[in-house]
């Protein structure tokens, strides 16, 4: 089944009501949109579309579930948490707008609402912006290749910092000083 078509609520005919749809998303979704972040994941999807007229349909999206995500202190796969709630307003008309994630505008000739995008994008928005496994799930191994500076490796590096914040020191001048006076010819001037 074609991805669009699996994400897709069909409005045409109906009354102005509300409606229940349910969907399941799975690795497919993340495949297709070729995401750095996600690597697989499952989440339910809920949406609550009410059709208010023929020009206008609301749909309140409810999405449960996980993503699979690289852990941002071990590296290894995690799951990370999805819950997510929003609302998306579906303008039906001949003007057209851009879709700013809120509004998404629709020719009349268009039988199906395809929710695919806003549904990938809620998703990705909903991620932390730190991604880590619980406290102690992480991969002891990858953990110990790691090293943590205790107080004294980082106050042995401030204050070499301190004492020479550029990096250079006496010795790189003298070697400088050596190497121009070997370019330098015997009437001062550089060689080439």
């Amino acid at each position: 089944m074609e991805l669009g078509k699996r994400y897709s609520v069909a409005y045409k005919g109906l009354k102005n009501s509300a409606y229940d749809f349910r969907f399941e998303v799975d690795g497919d979704l993340f495949a297709a949109y070729e995401s750095k972040e996600i690597k697989d994941g499952r989440c339910e999807v809920g949406v609550t579309m009410r059709k208010e007229s023929d020009t206008r349909l609301v749909f309140d999206v409810a999405i449960e579930g996980y993503a699979v995500c690289e852990c941002d202190r071990c590296l290894e796969d995690c799951k990370v948490p999805i819950d997510y709630e929003g609302r998306l307003t579906v303008r039906i008309s001949d003007e057209t707008g851009e879709y700013d994630g809120d509004v998404m505008w629709v020719a009349p000739s268009e039988e199906e609402i395809d929710l695919t995008q806003y549904i990938y994008e809620s998703i990705v928005l909903s991620l932390p912006y730190r991604r880590v496994h619980p406290e102690g799930e992480c991969n002891p191994d990858m953990l110990a290749r790691f090293s943590i500076a205790d107080g004294a490796e980082v106050d042995e590096t401030s204050a070499d910092e301190e004492s020479d914040p550029h990096g250079i020191s006496e010795g790189d001048f003298n070697k400088l000083a050596a190497l121009k006076a070997r370019m330098q010819g015997e009437d001062g001037e550089t060689e080439l």
